[in-house]
């Protein structure tokens, strides 16, 4: 058992209960596995991507159908969509940035651009995966806000723990922390208050049907690189 399974099934978990809507994982391999892992197992019904425009089947290889970007598009605007992203910044209220760092006027380092973060974080479901979890990523204020914080984001997994936006004022909550982690090394990886409930459990473990799915689809283990 590695932390790259857990943080796997901590982000199909994400996927629990969507049904019939594209499971898109952007973040890279975690993500990924971990839509078609959901859909090869508790949640049958989601439709897994490349990430482009191929709907892929269970096998590793096997394209089930093309989306081309006007149905992609419609998909989004109608909240059809769950996907994965990455953040180079997030805040409390949930607010990534993956433009820029420092002032946009005059930035340290030019990032990715907006993109389509805007589009998501409003109109359909939307998770990050976050595979260093430090106060440089977790901060009080981002730089420049790419994605917008509030309803729509379910979750953030890192390779420390599970958070997420369920609080009265829509602050960052620690769900769970992952086996082998404590709570002190969550918050102090944390550059603003988490709110922290007096329980905290610990992340579930793969069942032994995850574990052989993960081995199936991952043959290769490019989860460990997380």
């Amino acid at each position: 058992m590695s932390r790259a399974d857990v943080c796997v099934v901590a982000c199909a978990e994400a996927f629990r209960g969507d049904g019939e809507i594209v499971a898109a994982g952007i973040g890279g391999p975690i993500t990924m596995l971990a839509a078609r892992l959901a859909r090869m197992t508790f949640e049958p019904d989601l439709i897994t991507t490349d990430g482009v425009c191929l709907l892929t089947g269970d096998a590793p290889g096997v394209v089930e159908g093309w989306l081309p970007v006007r149905d992609h598009l419609w998909l989004v605007l109608n909240g059809r969509r769950h996907v994965f992203l990455g953040a180079a910044q997030i805040d409390r209220l949930g607010n990534t940035n993956i433009s820029c760092i420092g002032a946009w006027e005059r930035p340290k380092a030019q990032l990715l651009g907006v993109r389509g973060a805007p589009g998501n974080t409003v109109c359909c479901p939307t998770s990050y995966w976050i595979p260093k979890h430090s106060p440089r990523v977790f901060v009080e204020k981002v730089d420049m806000v790419s994605g917008v914080g509030g309803p729509m984001i379910r979750r953030v997994v890192t390779d420390l723990a599970v958070l997420d936006l369920r609080t009265p004022d829509g602050s960052m909550r620690l769900v769970s922390v992952h086996p082998g982690v404590s709570v002190a090394e969550v918050t102090e990886a944390t550059g603003f208050d988490l709110v922290v409930p007096p329980d905290v459990p610990t992340t579930r473990l793969p069942t032994d049907e995850e574990r052989r799915v993960l081995e199936t689809i991952d043959p290769d283990n490019l989860r460990e690189a997380l």
